[in-house]
């Protein structure tokens, strides 16, 4: 059984995915940069650079709510099908396993919501 609410755990899952989605902006970034990809590369860069700062800015944003309410996410182990997370809660621990294949899609899914609504 969970201490989280449905609203901590949101954040802490938050807290788990906002860094790959950054990641993965700053990969395609630099890629974009250094390769003329397309045939018109600079729409893109303006695209991913607009979603990079939003999901920068939601990430700045939620640690500083975290760190408010006194919790914390560490990643403590990873295999091929798996991701086990601690969460830490004003004290309390809890271990939360996820499936690879689950995180990848909603990463995927953080990536769509933030190129379609990024510069509104």
């Amino acid at each position: 059984m969970t201490r989280l609410s449905s609203v901590q755990l949101q954040m802490m899952e938050q807290a788990i995915f906002l860094p790959m989605v950054i990641s993965i902006l700053n990969r395609d970034l630099t890629h974009l940069k250094k390769h003329q990809t397309f045939k018109l590369n600079e729409p893109y860069i303006q695209l991913v650079t607009s979603s990079l700062k939003e999901a920068q800015k939601a990430l700045y944003q939620l640690k500083q709510q975290l760190r408010k309410e006194k919790m914390n996410v560490q990643q403590i182990e990873h295999d091929e099908g798996f991701t086990t997370y601690l969460f830490l809660i004003n004290g309390y621990e809890e271990k939360h396993k996820y499936f690879n294949p689950r995180i990848r899609h909603r990463v995927e899914e953080m990536l769509t919501h933030y190129f379609l609504h990024s510069g509104k």
